[in-house]
């Protein structure tokens, strides 16, 4: 193994962390997002050095140069994961090895330079060991990880960096939408696209959502929930909400997802459920999937249930579909039993409930 594949970690504790009543208080209801932990993790990289400096240390702002090329030409990738408390009172991460891969694949395609996934482990494990009290006790509360990279060479030049600041953040999380959300509704956008082929569909950056802003600020005066989009080309098929992967139930108890074809984000989740609805014995398909044949199998009830899934949202049934032509309801609006049934099986895996029978959980020590 090369050598820049492992580093030491030296760990500085916070001097001055949140007490601990503080802290209780705060995870009362932390919401998403916004309750950060204290320490973070830190890794250089740079051509001559290659990956260095590696530390765990008190979480603080940075200081960076006005020219630092990310601000200028947006050499930025991230991860979002989340460290889950288990009812043996143990701590696990649920398949991080497929965040570290689709890190390096970002940063390939971000021409940003791979970070090994030891590194990217070791990172992880150690940000949660050293702030662990910071996962909330409530129910559906989870650490969220924000393993993230970006160019930190002070330039001006459109050329790939040669020095990137590699960092995790914390941050304790409840439920992702407010109330608990039984279903949400979607807007579908005419206007914009997220991705093209080609593009960065399929890399995991700050770009893909900067330009996703618009399109949701407009579901939200829409009065919906989120945003979906369809594809680049024909504007016809469905491609995947502002932040999440979609799927579809039929009444023949068969799914469909969009296929990936490059414009569409590999979601740790999606690949997840397509496993577990297999393991059901339902059939899966990944396919194209028009906004016509959405609305007209709703209407004839060939499509029973439609839900949204990622990391932060987990699995989140979709009640109502809106667009200029017109809005229509999924089912009865609510949650379905197929949809129910895959959400209960991955949180029950990831909370140490159930078995693990793919080797999905990643137990951490102490």
């Amino acid at each position: 193994m090369p050598a820049e594949s492992r580093l030491a970690f030296a760990v500085t504790p916070n001097a001055a962390p949140v007490a601990a009543n503080a802290r209780s208080e705060r995870l009362v209801d932390p919401g998403f997002g916004r309750v950060f932990t204290d320490h973070m993790a830190v890794v250089r990289f740079s051509d001559e050095k290659a990956w260095h400096d590696a530390r765990i240390t008190a979480r603080a702002p940075l200081t960076i140069d006005p020219a630092s090329s990310v601000l200028h030409y947006a050499q930025e990738i991230f991860e979002g994961m989340k460290a889950y408390r288990l009812e043996d009172g143990g701590t696990a991460l649920f398949r991080p090895t497929a965040n570290a891969r689709r890190f390096q694949d970002s940063a390939r395609r971000l021409a940003m330079p791979e970070l090994p996934e030891a590194i990217f482990m070791e990172s992880i494990e150690r940000l949660v060991a050293i702030d662990r009290e910071w996962i909330p006790q409530s129910d559906g509360g989870a650490l969220y990880l924000r393993p993230f990279m970006f160019a930190s060479e002070v330039f001006l030049g459109v050329k790939p960096a040669s020095e990137y600041l590699y960092m995790v953040i914390a941050s304790s999380v409840g439920a992702y939408f407010k109330g608990g959300a039984p279903a949400v509704s979607i807007w579908v956008s005419q206007d914009y696209s997220r991705a093209a082929r080609g593009g960065t569909g399929a890399a995991k950056c700050g770009g893909n959502y900067a330009a996703s802003l618009v399109a949701q600020a407009e579901a939200i005066r829409q009065g919906c929930d989120q945003v979906v989009f369809l594809d680049a080309v024909e504007r016809r098929y469905v491609e995947e909400l502002g932040g999440m992967n979609v799927f579809f139930v039929f009444d023949d108890g068969s799914l469909a997802t969009p296929a990936l074809t490059g414009t569409i984000l590999p979601g740790i989740t999606r690949d997840s459920l397509l496993t577990l609805a297999r393991d059901q014995g339902l059939t899966v398909r990944e396919q194209p999937y028009a906004i016509d044949q959405w609305r007209a199998d709703a209407a004839s009830g060939r499509l029973v249930e439609a839900f949204a899934c990622g990391t932060a949202a987990v699995v989140t049934p979709i009640g109502r579909v809106a667009s200029p032509e017109g809005s229509f309801t999924i089912g009865d609006g609510g949650p379905g039993a197929t949809t129910m049934r895959l959400r209960e099986a991955l949180v029950a895996i990831q909370r140490g409930q159930a078995p693990d029978a793919h080797g999905w959980l990643h137990r951490l020590a102490g």
